[in-house]
């Protein structure tokens, strides 16, 4: 039997771990698994749970419910419709038939045609709104845009604790609840950031002093444990979304016969020259996590690729399209690759990257290897990085 770890007064975390989970949305691998957090409120006159269950856990999930002896359940609150928060309320909603689930217009419409829950077992509720349990009151305070446009946060107010839904969150495991502060923790939370958060930043950093400025005792993810020091978690959000980069410049690459990748080690060992840290990515074999991880803080991009029949390696269009769609804070641009005997090698690269209304350094393309005097226009892009860098006050 799990037994329930309360949080605080008759609050109880009744989440799962999923250690065995090694990708998300089968894209974003999991160094540590992740857990789906769902918290059980206990009033004096009515009971909520906040957040549900992903449904490949749901048996295991109820059974919990079960032997804790959770017998009645009077309002389940859904902050988001995404089904590894919501996809088990159609059984609770079977399993407790006076449950009413809760949740925003937005949400409303999702929850109805993706898990076809009755309109009639939702209670729409307003931006601010509030929902009594007797000596607990639930404020419901609507977040669109983290990451999805139905989210939402819960206040449970008398113990100043914020559900805040993925906003905030980790893909990481646990025994206890509590976050204990780590590298391996801030790692996972970054990762998280990087991947399910920065194409969102504008909202993310808005969310962050809002929460801030509601001081709020503990702040309760849907992933990654608790945080009962909140300035732990929002202080890394406040740098993850600031507006300037760090003095850092991305080499993401592919290379066929090793050409291209003569070039961005060039590029590394001339810029650590001028002061300017760089980090080199094998786009085949590193893992996509660090490299989204190094988006939330790089200013430049230098993209490195071969060319395959007429155009870029597919690869390296994989990567543009990913930062594209990511969005990092990065200022400029530029790319690097070589050829066999020609074609567009950058042009479909530059119009993937377009979006991001980056400033391009001239790229550098070379047939076979690069000679000296493609070395010499590696030196060029290097200086102007150093200017641009400078101009952002980075050097």
């Amino acid at each position: 039997m799990m037994k329930f770890q309360e949080i605080k007064n008759n609050v109880f975390y009744c989440g799962l771990n999923d250690e065995d989970r090694v990708i998300f949305d089968e894209l974003i691998p999991l160094e540590h698994g992740t857990s789906y957090n769902s918290y059980l409120v206990v009033g004096s006159e009515k009971t909520a749970i906040i957040d549900t269950m992903y449904p490949p856990k749901s048996d295991e999930y109820l059974k919990n419910l079960d032997e804790n002896g959770i017998t009645k359940v009077d309002y389940l609150i859904a902050n988001h419709g995404e089904q590894d928060h919501s996809g088990t309320l159609p059984k609770l909603i079977e399993k407790y038939p006076d449950a009413k689930v809760v949740t925003n217009p937005t949400c409303k419409t999702n929850l109805m045609e993706m898990l076809f829950i009755p309109e009639d077992r939702i209670m729409t509720i307003k931006n601010e709104e509030e929902l009594s349990l007797g000596d607990k009151t639930l404020k419901f305070i609507f977040a669109p845009n983290v990451h999805w446009p139905d989210t939402m946060f819960t206040l449970i107010k008398e113990d100043n604790l914020l559900c805040t839904c993925d906003f905030l969150g980790a893909h990481y495991t646990f025994d206890d609840v509590f976050a204990v502060p780590s590298e391996e923790l801030e790692k996972s939370a970054k990762r998280y950031y990087a991947e399910i958060m920065m194409p969102f930043r504008v909202m993310c950093k808005k969310y962050t002093k809002m929460i801030k400025d509601m001081n709020v005792d503990m702040i309760l993810p849907s992933h990654g444990p608790v945080h009962k020091n909140p300035d732990y978690i929002l202080d890394l959000y406040t740098d993850w979304t600031s507006d300037l980069g760090k003095n850092l410049v991305l080499l993401p690459y592919v290379s066929m016969y090793g050409s291209t990748e003569d070039m961005i080690d060039y590029l590394k060992s001339e810029l650590a020259k001028h002061g300017i840290e760089s980090i080199k990515h094998d786009i085949i074999t590193d893992d996509l996590g660090d490299l989204a991880m190094a988006l939330v803080d790089g200013t430049t991009i230098v993209l490195g690729t071969s060319m395959v029949v007429a155009g870029p390696h597919p690869a390296s269009v994989n990567i543009a399209y990913i930062a594209s769609i990511l969005k990092p804070k990065a200022k400029f641009a530029s790319f690097v690759g070589s050829y066999g005997w020609g074609g567009n090698l950058f042009g479909i690269l530059g119009d993937i990257l377009a979006k991001l209304r980056l400033d391009v350094i001239e790229p550098v393309m070379v047939k076979g290897k690069p000679t000296t005097d493609d070395f010499k226009k590696l030196d060029d892009m290097v200086q102007s990085i150093v200017e641009k860098h400078k101009s952002l006050g980075l050097l």
